[in-house]
């Protein structure tokens, strides 16, 4: 064995620094590296006091690409990373990479997977109260004393099916740790059965609570005197969604089941050791069976999202047949007496024939103690999760002076109000209009999607476990984010809907918006306006409660969801539970522009690529932070917050949600600051003054005017610090409506400024391997330069007006634009020859648009067909591969589709380098696909070019 995971103090660890390594591209001086029984596990990277942090991070990355794998290439197995500034510092996992640094184009380096995780993805170090460890002296006494760095490495390191490494992230470690003592300390001291054998877990929302649990349920059912752990999830989509993480943690590692009588014959394997439940499924079990082993057994139960309303008499059932259970719950948002709810009991909702009035417990008079917190403003604070963007659009005004005897008076105007035709009809074509601003539609960039989604969803419907489900995902470049739009009623829901199709209709079929709709049965047809905030559960598979006209609607809306993505669902319970399914995965993958809900989708939905909630729905304390939770999952550099769009007056509302789950003054962490203080500047807490952005752009115009050159080092430098400040501020100040009137800088100042940005990143980077330390003091912003991007629908019309402009001081004005324009694109600048000959071919009888599809046509088969002769592949099978790569949306370089269109070459002679022409083919297919990727026909066949994609009619 390399390492003793048992008895973990029988490992040695030793300390090198400053080790250089030789062998690789160019050499590299290593700072500290952590050996343990000689192999290198930990490594640490330090600057000086007053560098930013992420320099660290990147100087690894640049490790990573010229030296890890030398020698032996030890390095790549390191395990965790460390970065420090000695002011700041935080650690990750070797798999956490920018999503945006190319993979080594050397056939020396090795092929290292690339996720989306990028800085944004390390942690800080805290203690048990979650209070962060910066300083790197602090650091270093508690996480690199023998004992904690020892249980991170074998025991808070996660390994996921897909050969990534994740490092827990210290409140998860303390909510493992303290489930664990729990239930060991009830076993010791014989309570289990009680309360006091339990304990709940508050996690906010977007933390991470499925990788707790998992290793909590791996380590529980560890435990020698532990038959079986059960988690509980409330829905069956969650079922699905659980089982599906905790098989990316570890394949098999737990036991899915669709039926009651699959549950019952996994409590009686003996090697099911985890089982993932319903409530549903749990409740049936347990109504069924008076007398079932399992009652006897030893029983962790780990409940998700222990809030929901059912669980009251789930509990009373649990502890009524199980004698010795262990019960926990994980929650982002508790219960605590100011929002219990005190109405009608749970059972009232699923009958509401039964009228019996009970209360409704605190999650801990179910659970037990709190054993650990870890609230939003944590989250928010250690960049774990986004702040919100909310904004609040009036649509009614309530009258001034409303007497109490005319409050229901008021009240029943109101509901009419809100539900007249004509305000629907405006908040429509309000979304319709804030679009493309508010989902930052103009902004690109990378994105791992899951593909083949009709095969996914149908391997959900037929198979009887969810693990043998595999998720294909590829590269693919979106545009924007996508929205959910969360109304009052069903009603609410079919009138927007239908008011969506009726003001689409006359836009263009590439303008108009995916809009999708899905609701099903819940108890309540209107807001849930209870005090506890929580939404009414819609039972995610059962529409045959709907009434008639409902059930008739949502086919009618699945039919035209159907017509869009060539499927064929309905509302038949089979289906309709794949329709979801379906519907889920779409809005992950940023398919579905608008989907229109009651309850469905505003809580258990994570979707990275979702950045706004619009909202014409009353939410209040659990629904309200849950609902915008939906937005605030970190994706990238562009997605700076969770933008919430309020068409009812929740500002009351959100500040005591806040203030409930946070604390009073959470407000200024939680939410994204004013526009005049992003604007204008402002100060901190600590006191530490932020210019704002109209300072910054006085600057730049000031010392580095249009036109003028920018010729010393320490300029260029400062130039590239100040765009990269000026363009973050403009990705935050494009969610408000005022910052179009006062942007500062007109659009061709954004491109001249992106084109010199653009510039400077090529010089620098051409420059990288004489200038060892360039990732130590410049920093791009590359993954937001590219947010400006000119696309080629956007090209063509300027080259439109180039072709019709009548005098020749016009074309040259409209040509410098066409330049302008590529310039401040990374991506168009790799096209700047084709689009130039292409100008230079137009007649007075040409048409831009169709003679464009026709120079593509001959300019991709010509570069092809000169790609496989110098390179002397095989060509009917290298045109398939490309063929495929347009297909797919990226190149794939694993297997052998690579290999089987090289040419033949002898392994052992002088200059039968096989693996170094396979690499030299792959950066030259890279090449090929990148320059005509977003501009190419949709697919390649062995004769040639099929049909050319016409540009679309996009406003640009």
């Amino acid at each position: 064995r390399l390492i003793d995971k048992k008895d973990i103090h029988n490992n040695t660890l030793q300390v090198i620094n400053q080790y250089v390594e030789d062998r690789g591209k160019h050499d590299n001086r290593y700072d500290v590296t952590i050996l343990v029984n000689g192999l290198p596990l930990v490594h640490v990277e330090l600057k000086r006091r007053g560098v930013p942090l992420k320099e660290a991070f990147n100087q690894i990355i640049r490790y990573n690409r010229d030296s890890f794998w030398a020698g032996s290439g030890l390095y790549e197995y390191i395990q965790i990373f460390v970065i420090s500034n000695g002011t700041e510092t935080k650690y990750y996992s070797n798999t956490t990479r920018d999503a945006h640094v190319k993979e080594a184009g050397s056939g020396h380096a090795r092929s290292v997977k690339q996720t989306s995780n990028s800085f944004d993805f390390t942690s800080y170090w805290a203690d048990a109260d979650n209070r962060t460890i910066l300083d790197l002296t602090d650091f270093t006494q508690t996480f690199f004393s023998k004992h904690t760095i020892l249980r991170i490495l074998t025991r808070y390191c996660v390994f996921t099916s897909e050969n990534l490494l994740l490092v827990m992230r210290p409140y998860q470690i303390v909510a493992t740790e303290r489930i664990i003592d729990r239930i060991k300390s009830a076993y010791m001291r014989k309570i289990y059965g009680h309360r006091e054998a339990g304990g709940y877990i508050w996690h906010t929302t977007g933390s991470g609570k499925t990788l707790t649990s998992f290793k909590t349920a791996r380590l529980a059912s560890t435990l020698s005197f532990i038959d079986k752990v059960l988690f509980v999830v409330d829905r069956k989509d969650l079922d699905y969604q659980t089982m599906k993480e905790y098989d990316r943690f570890e394949k098999g590692a737990a036991n899915s089941n669709t039926s009651t009588s699959i549950l019952e014959k996994q409590l009686l394997d003996k090697n099911a050791r985890i089982i993932i439940t319903t409530i549903q499924k749990l409740s049936s079990l347990i109504r069924k069976n008076q007398k079932f082993p399992a009652y006897d057994q030893q029983v962790v139960f780990i409940f998700d999202e222990c809030h929901r309303s059912q669980f009251g008499d789930m509990h009373m059932a649990i502890i009524k047949k199980f004698k010795s259970y262990y019960l926990f719950g994980f929650t982002g948002t508790p219960i605590f007496g100011i929002n219990a709810m005190a109405a009608s009991n749970a059972s009232a909702k699923n009958d509401p024939a039964d009228k019996t009035p009970q209360l409704i417990t605190t999650t801990a008079q179910v659970f037990g103690d709190r054993l650990h917190t870890y609230t939003i403003v944590d989250a928010i604070s250690d960049g774990n999760v986004l702040p919100f963007h909310v904004a609040y659009v009036r649509t009614i005004r309530q009258k001034k002076e409303i007497a109490d005897g005319d409050k229901k008076v008021w009240d029943i105007e109101k509901q009419g109000a809100l539900e007249s035709p004509e305000r629907i009809s405006n908040v429509t074509q309000y979304i319709l209009d804030s679009f493309r601003q508010k989902c930052k539609v103009n902004k690109f960039y990378s994105f791992s999607r899951i593909s083949n989604i009709n095969e996914v969803a149908k391997a959900q419907s037929g198979s009887s476990s969810a693990a043998g489900i595999k998720e294909n995902r590829v590269a693919a470049r979106l545009s924007g984010f996508n929205s959910i739009f969360a109304v009052s009623s069903i009603s609410m829901a079919k009138r927007y809907y239908s008011e969506f199709k009726k003001q689409q209709e006359n836009r263009p079929e590439a303008q108009r918006l995916k809009v999708a709709l899905i609701y099903s049965y819940g108890v309540n047809g209107d807001d849930n306006d209870d005090i506890s905030g929580l939404p009414d559960d819609e039972n995610s598979d059962d529409t045959r409660l709907l009434s008639a006209a409902d059930r008739d609607f949502l086919d009618a809306a699945i039919a035209d969801y159907n017509g869009i993505f060539h499927t064929s669902y309905d509302t038949s319970s089979a289906k309709f539970q794949n329709y979801y399914k379906d519907v889920s995965l779409r809005m992950k993958n940023r398919e579905i522009d608008i989907l229109i809900v009651v309850n469905m989708f505003l809580t258990g939905f994570d979707a990275t690529t979702l950045n706004t909630l619009w909202v014409d729905k009353d939410l209040r304390m659990h629904g309200l932070i849950q609902a915008y939770s939906r937005t605030n999952r970190i994706l990238n550099s562009i997605k700076t917050y969770g933008n919430i769009i309020c068409f009812r007056n929740l500002e009351k509302a959100t500040n005591d949600a806040i203030a409930l789950f946070g604390d009073k003054d959470a407000k200024g962490i939680v939410l994204m600051r004013t526009y005049d203080e992003y604007y204008n500047g402002y100060t901190d807490s600590r006191g530490e003054r932020h210019r704002g952005y109209a300072a910054l752009v006085d600057e730049l115009l000031k010392i580095y005017p249009i036109g003028e050159r920018i010729l010393s080092e320490k300029a260029q430098k400062k130039f590239i610090w100040l765009w990269g400040a000026i363009l973050k501020l403009r990705n935050i100040l494009s969610a408000f409506d005022r910052f179009q009137q006062d942007s500062l800088l007109t659009e061709r100042d954004v491109q001249d400024y992106c084109s010199i940005y653009n510039t400077l990143h090529e010089k620098w980077r051409s420059e990288e391997h004489e200038k060892e330390d360039i990732n130590d003091d410049v920093e791009f912003e590359m993954e937001l330069i590219s947010n400006i991007e000119v696309n080629i629908d956007y090209i063509l019309n300027l080259v439109s007006k180039y072709h019709d402009a009548h005098t020749s001081d016009r074309q040259v004005e409209i040509k410098n634009d066409i330049e302008r324009a590529i310039g401040a694109s990374p991506k168009m600048r790799s096209k700047k020859d084709l689009i130039e000959d292409f100008i230079a071919s137009l007649t007075p009888q040409s048409n831009v648009g169709l003679d464009w599809n026709a120079f593509v046509h001959e300019r991709i088969r010509t570069e092809l067909d000169n790609l496989i002769n110098d390179e002397k592949l095989k060509p009917e099978p290298a045109k398939r591969f490309v063929n495929d790569c347009f297909h797919e949306g990226y190149v794939e370089t694993s297997g052998t589709a690579v290999a089987g269109i090289l040419p033949p070459m002898p392994r052992f002679q002088k200059g039968g380098n096989r693996d170094q022409k396979k690499q030299d083919v792959i950066d030259r297919l890279r090449g090929f696909f990148n320059r005509f990727y977003d501009i190419c026909p949709e697919g390649i066949d062995e004769g040639g070019i099929q049909e050319m994609r016409a540009p679309s009619a996009k406003p640009v």
